[in-house]
């Protein structure tokens, strides 16, 4: 029976265009309740990523075992990861569900091209996380960094994840096709008029969009459809509130 909540374990932005802000936002939207985690604090800005401090797995895990004695869940969504010990922590809590539906933005880089991650950290995120993951979101540039030296067939066909939403925003100049595989199949492309600027969060906004819809039934490839088209509109409403990245409108129209 779907169930109008999802978990979502991710970092917090202060200027509230990525991580758990967008998380939190976006799932209001599709009329679904958020069960927030925090994973990291970020120094950040729509300019730049200067800093991540891993919040202590001790309290993610008192934190996600007193919800689930009150709440039933049974969609995650799983943002920034900070580390190693964190990736392990996050996969024993997943491991205590029974059956959930886990999303993944495997967060590598910030929108400005900072780097969040350590090898170690990547490392576990794909020997220990993505085999458990039923869908997977990296761009271009992610999938490139998970699976380095295989093209992109070669990458989506050495993760072993149900369901992998390849999208290119980040290595397209004018037209965007993101691509849906489906046990490593391309089942579907999806074609959008790339726009100009920069946006803060649309990672995010993708992937909590998916979470949303999987909560409430919607199949996966039909989840993924709607919330690549939910994410355009936010981006082609996009708005300013600092120097440089735009911040996606997640208020549906």
């Amino acid at each position: 029976m779907p169930e109008d909540r999802v978990l979502v374990l991710s970092g917090l932005d202060p200027c509230g265009g990525a991580g758990i802000s967008a998380d939190i936002e976006t799932l209001n939207q599709f009329g679904v309740t958020s069960l927030p985690i925090v994973t990291s604090l970020t120094v950040q800005n729509t300019e730049s990523v200067i800093g991540v401090s891993e919040v202590d797995s001790g309290l993610i895990t008192k934190q996600f075992n007193h919800l689930l004695q009150d709440v039933n869940f049974s969609v995650v969504k799983v943002g920034l990861i900070a580390s190693k010990g964190q990736a392990s922590t996050i996969l024993s809590l997943l491991s205590s569900l029974t059956n959930p539906i886990i999303v993944l933005d495997p967060i590598i880089s910030s929108g400005s091209n900072n780097e969040l991650l350590d090898n170690e950290t990547i490392k576990a995120i794909k020997e220990k996380l993505i085999p458990v993951v039923d869908v997977l979101t990296p761009n271009l540039n992610e999938l490139q960094i998970l699976c380095p030296n295989k093209d992109e067939q070669q990458a989506i066909k050495s993760l072993p994840c149900e369901w992998v939403l390849v999208t290119t925003s980040d290595s397209s100049v004018d037209e965007i096709e993101h691509r849906l595989y489906h046990h490593a199949e391309l089942v579907e492309r999806f074609n959008y008029t790339k726009l100009p600027g920069s946006y803060h969060g649309s990672g995010c906004t993708l992937a909590s969009a998916i979470s949303a819809l999987l909560s409430l039934g919607v199949n996966t490839d039909i989840a993924c459809n709607k919330a690549l088209e939910y994410t355009y509109q936010t981006l082609l409403n996009a708005k300013s509130i600092g120097k440089m990245q735009y911040h996606p409108n997640r208020k549906k129209p």
